[in-house]
């Protein structure tokens, strides 16, 4: 956005809104939108001025960042050729025209994982605008509303100004066993507490959305499938970051004030990081433009579902966090001087093996994407519930097993400011080597890197996400479930057992 501008009206139209936006081209570009916005963001207790200078959101813009210069530097990988307006966007901007875009798609996640080793925050805002454009074209179909072609006119302006959309799905849910009509406090799910002739507006929370303070719109969506009841429950629009009624607490991580001390050694991984947040929405306003869904809780758990086959399949994304872990520790094992220990390379190729399981099922899933009626692609529901399933098991093994390769000094370790000190450094720099060849320093910056992975700050994006992300283990299961067709498997058993069966 312009520096200059001021803070926007509560009833500002699409029009006004988009007019505030600047078209963005480059990393540089979106550092600079996200200063000045007059955004309320709450971290440590405190409200912070300008939350693009504080050093503890400084490594999750960053990561976004990176999705702006490799956009630049490997446009084959990361844009796409769009119908929409007829001229090569960013890929994350880019809706899902063949299994090849799906493909290409899982190919950019995991080389942005390798680029950052975090959360790069932007698949919620891709795979958002995916399953919108098959559900607003089916609630057309359903009811005669026009949701479809005002998806289509926001996203032809999103990307002509290359910006940046988080996803608002989770609400708080408060009592878990009571429907959102039925909580003592309405507001525990996102709802429309009025509606105008120019638009609506909503109240409530989103919980732990992905880089929600360093995106420029969010896109709010119902979490689980809605009654007649929840019919005001049954809300989705995009909202601009900095509408007037948000307010956002920033969400704590591991070591996270790290970033915070002199140095970047201990912070194992300083240039890039994760983003979580706690939004508020109190009777923001949406304008009738940006409003996709109103009312059609029917839509409600078949929007969850495809958002889901979409995200638990771009969980690939983590297989690029693995080749950093498998970079990191192999390299601890080069320092270490034991590159021909068996066990050790055993764990390696055990390490490898259970990364490639992951993106191997993700870009099965792609392959095998149907054609929706609305003409654009989703994933195999099958396939990308065992890729999501995978991720909820196997970084967990993969980080295992960097630690015992590792060793208890990864953690035991003494500070950057002790190696800054004359006496005390001369006394890890002669102890904690490894090789005499391989600076002492060095061995340390990777073991960092490994802690920060696996314990640390990035634990967040590589672990704890994988657990819970696109829903956890069991929601999963559920889905493997519905769909694995235990019949048909019977039916073929049987037959081979040569026991009469009705065909």
């Amino acid at each position: 956005m312009n520096a200059a501008t001021p803070a926007p009206r509560r009833e500002e139209s699409a029009e006004q809104r988009w007019n505030r936006f600047s078209v963005l081209k480059t990393g540089d570009d979106y550092l600079a939108s996200l200063r000045n916005r007059g955004t309320r963001l709450f971290l440590f207790g405190e409200l912070i001025d300008e939350p693009a200078d504080h050093p503890i959101i400084k490594p999750s813009i960053n990561a976004l960042r990176a999705s702006y210069d490799l956009a630049i530097d490997d446009p084959e990988l990361a844009t796409a050729w769009s119908p929409l307006i007829d001229a090569q966007v960013n890929r994350f901007l880019h809706i899902v025209e063949s299994p090849g875009d799906l493909v290409m798609k899982n190919k950019m996640q995991r080389r942005m994982g390798q680029i950052t080793g975090t959360c790069f925050q932007r698949c919620t805002g891709l795979d958002t605008i995916s399953v919108l454009h098959s559900v607003t074209y089916e609630i057309d179909e359903k009811h005669g509303t026009n949701y479809h072609q005002r998806y289509l006119d926001f996203l032809k302006e999103a990307q002509r100004k290359n910006i940046l959309i988080a996803a608002g799905m989770t609400d708080p849910k408060g009592d878990r066993s009571k429907r959102p009509s039925e909580q003592a406090d309405p507001d525990m799910f996102m709802r429309v507490t009025r509606r105008t002739d120019k638009g609506i507006y909503v109240k409530g929370v989103k919980a732990h959305m992905t880089g929600g303070w360093n995106q420029h719109w969010i896109c709010v969506l119902p979490t689980m499938n809605l009654s007649e009841a929840d019919k005001d429950y049954a809300v989705v629009g995009m909202i601009p970051g900095d509408a007037e009624g948000i307010t956002y607490i920033y969400g704590r991580q591991s070591c996270d004030t790290r970033a915070m001390e002199p140095g970047d050694i201990d912070q194992g991984n300083a240039q890039y990081g994760g983003q979580e947040v706690l939004v508020y929405f109190d009777d923001v306003f949406i304008p009738n433009e940006h409003v996709f869904m109103d009312g059609q809780y029917q839509f409600a758990q078949e929007l969850v579902t495809r958002f889901t086959a979409y995200h638990r399949a771009s969980y690939v994304c983590k297989t690029g966090l693995g080749d950093v872990l498998v970079g990191a520790a192999a390299s601890i094992v080069e320092y270490n001087g034991l590159e021909k220990v068996s066990h050790l390379r055993d764990k390696l190729v055990e390490m490898t093996h259970l990364n490639e399981t992951i993106y191997s099922s993700g870009i099965a899933s792609s392959h095998e994407a149907k054609k929706m009626p609305s003409g654009i692609f989703m994933n195999d529901t099958m396939l990308a519930n065992v890729c999501k399933h995978n991720v909820t098991r196997f970084p967990y093994e993969i980080s295992r097993l960097a630690q015992d390769i590792a060793g208890g000094i990864m953690v035991t370790m003494p500070s950057e400011q002790d190696l800054d000190n004359e006496e005390a450094g001369d006394i890890i720099r002669r102890f904690l080597k490894g090789r005499d060849d391989i600076p002492t320093e060095d061995r340390m910056r990777i073991l960092r890197l490994i802690e920060n992975m696996t314990l640390g700050r990035n634990a967040v994006g590589y672990l704890t996400e994988s657990m819970h992300g696109a829903g956890s283990p069991q929601a999963q299961r559920i889905q493997i479930l519905r769909g694995m067709d235990v019949e048909t498997k019977k039916w073929h058993a049987r037959k081979l057992a040569g026991i009469k069966q009705v065909s």
